[in-house]
């Protein structure tokens, strides 16, 4: 039986996947495991395109559109590790990450389910990476504003649990499905993803279910990087319907004995706050667009520099370049470009994060001719194997 197995429910974001795998296969290095990965029929020739590069990894083809939860499922029913992670495929491993999470839960067994420090696109703290059952309260907290206002406060800012230090090991309630650490006996005991949930909300499900049945979740200070939402557009209103009707699932699954009226106020107060996240969405897409221009910083191999400004469309002589060395505290540019040969991925994600704030990361694979950045993927098709 294997330690760990490792699973990444895919749809249609083939090059995101393909730097996970790649991060993935870093980090377990050395360690007894198995990944599999679920395809929910994409257009996009995901298993076509992965399965020569990845031949260690087991590919299930789903033969249709399963959802998060039933996809993850169906991948669980064929794994064997003594613990099993759920993971986003828009995300990167440091190649300690999984190391370190195992002897984390060998040495807390009443660990049910653990999670860790992400980073968003530009370094900055995730604020996901660690949250508390959203019971009434707490619900209305975050949707009043008030979780905003006093962020580290434990009654108003529970949601976030922001009153914890994001460096330090801490016991937390919900664990983000985009890296749930999970070891199977609690699994064996609480039952898998609730198939109730298509997407959204089924990590919040099994997390609250894992804490009911005696275990602890924690929150693990070692890094990974998340998009967030690639497989997804989020300006769309299905992707509004879609979370609204996870949320309403789980309100009723674990708190239908609150009032009516209080129900109806919850149910409103998520649907507004979800037009509003619509909105503020499209906007930011809008602005995106209009800007235009964008200053490329490249840290990697000189040799790929001329690469990097055809793939950017940069002029000549307005990219800038550390080569080979990391950059420290260098703003006023849009986007860091990481060569992926030239440095690991925990050193590129500690350099991501102790400039955070300051640029957007992208990563390019020298091998595969593919740059990625944050919201779209570059290819030279002359680098294409």
């Amino acid at each position: 039986m294997p330690v760990l197995s490792v699973i990444i429910v895919n749809y249609n974001v083939r090059y995101y996947l393909e730097q996970c795998l790649n991060s993935v296969t870093r980090a377990s290095k050395g360690i007894d495991s198995e990944i599999i990965v679920v395809d929910n029929d994409s257009s996009d020739g995901s298993v076509e395109y992965l399965e020569p590069l990845f031949p260690h990894v087991r590919f299930i083809r789903a033969g249709g559109n399963l959802g998060f939860s039933r996809a993850n499922n169906l991948a669980l029913a064929e794994s064997n590790g003594k613990y099993v992670l759920f993971l986003n495929p828009d995300t990167i491993l440091s190649e300690n990450v999984l190391e370190d999470c195992i002897r984390f839960m060998d040495n807390h067994p009443e660990a049910g389910a653990a999670g860790v420090r992400m980073l968003n696109r530009d370094g900055t703290f995730a604020r996901e990476s660690r949250r508390a059952v959203p019971t009434p309260f707490v619900s209305m907290c975050k949707i009043l504003g008030l979780c905003s206002l006093f962020p580290t406060s434990k009654l108003f800012g529970k949601y976030y649990m922001g009153h914890l230090d994001p460096m330090a090991a801490n016991k937390i309630e919900i664990v983000s499905g985009a890296f749930m650490f999970v070891r199977r006996e609690a699994l064996d005991k609480t039952g898998s993803f609730d198939e109730a949930f298509f997407m959204y909300g089924e990590d919040v499900d099994l997390s609250y279910r894992i804490l009911k049945a005696g275990y602890e979740n924690w929150y693990i200070p070692v890094t990974i990087l998340h998009y967030k939402g690639e497989s997804t557009n989020k300006t769309t209103y299905r992707y509004a319907r879609v979370f609204y009707k996870a949320m309403i699932i789980f309100f009723d699954k674990h708190f239908r004995s609150y009032s009516l009226l209080f129900s109806l106020f919850v149910r409103l107060a998520i649907h507004i706050q979800t037009f509003l996240s619509f909105l503020a969405n499209n906007l930011c897409r809008r602005k995106a667009l209009k800007d235009g221009k964008e200053i490329w910083l490249y840290a990697g191999h000189p040799e790929y520099i001329h690469r990097i400004e055809a793939l950017t469309g940069t002029p000549e002589g307005c990219l800038m370049t550390s080569r080979m060395s990391l950059p420290i505290g260098v703003k006023f540019h849009d986007y860091t470009v990481y060569d992926i040969s030239a440095f690991t991925y925990k050193e590129i994600l500690e350099n991501i994060s102790s400039n955070s704030g300051n640029a957007s990361i992208a990563t390019y694979n020298p091998t595969s001719g593919v740059l990625i950045t944050d919201c779209e993927i570059r290819i030279d098709e002359n680098r294409q194997p």
